[in-house]
């Protein structure tokens, strides 16, 4: 890949959870199941699967993905939102004070959250070499150019840079954005600074 290239990879709907809120969900000592590994270095996606419940509907087996986290966070499309009428607000994972609310029901038990659901901020992960290759820096906003095959070609501002050596270089967005490109998968985009 060239120098202002970056993997643009799709993140539908999915699910972290607390270690509390796991064991509530499918029992005392349950652990996530590891069903695929991801591309982020030490994600992955589980067996395990919740329903997510809104005031006007529901998702009724959404992916949990893992390691568990300190708190749980329901990532959800701006589409999906209003589906199932809940709140949420556009945020960088993990800043969830005053975001939006749902129920959560798993085998064992439910749990209300008060606070957790995102539209997660488009984003780039990339490692301290992929952004000094690129000339990027951690927090820096950028835009992005998706090409597409079908006359939908697309550019995302607002597209924030995070950078750590725990991360492998992708661009993160949900599945409105890649619909509205029109994207197929293992699209390039191309970096604007």
């Amino acid at each position: 890949m060239k120098n202002d290239e970056v993997l643009v990879e799709i993140s539908a709907r999915h699910v972290h959870l607390s270690q509390s809120d796991l064991e509530t969900l499918f029992g005392a000592g349950h652990e996530l199941t590891v069903k695929k590994e991801l591309s982020q270095p030490g994600q992955f996606a589980c067996e395990e699967r919740v329903r997510v419940i809104g005031s006007k509907g529901e998702f009724p087996a959404v992916s949990v993905l893992g390691p568990v986290r300190k708190n749980t966070q329901i990532e959800i499309s701006l589409t999906d939102a209003r589906s199932i009428g809940v709140a949420a607000p556009v945020r960088e994972s993990g800043d969830i004070a005053g975001s939006g609310a749902c129920k959560l029901v798993g085998p064992a038990g439910e749990i209300e959250v008060s606070e957790g659901v995102i539209a997660a901020k488009r984003h780039i992960h990339a490692t301290v070499a992929d952004a000094k290759r690129m000339g990027i820096e951690n927090g820096e906003i950028v835009s992005v150019e998706i090409p597409s095959s079908n006359g939908r070609n697309l550019v995302f501002g607002d597209v924030v840079v995070r950078v750590s050596n725990s991360y492998a270089l992708a661009m993160h967005i949900d599945t409105d954005e890649a619909n509205a490109a029109g994207m197929a998968p293992n699209t390039i985009g191309k970096v604007i600074k």
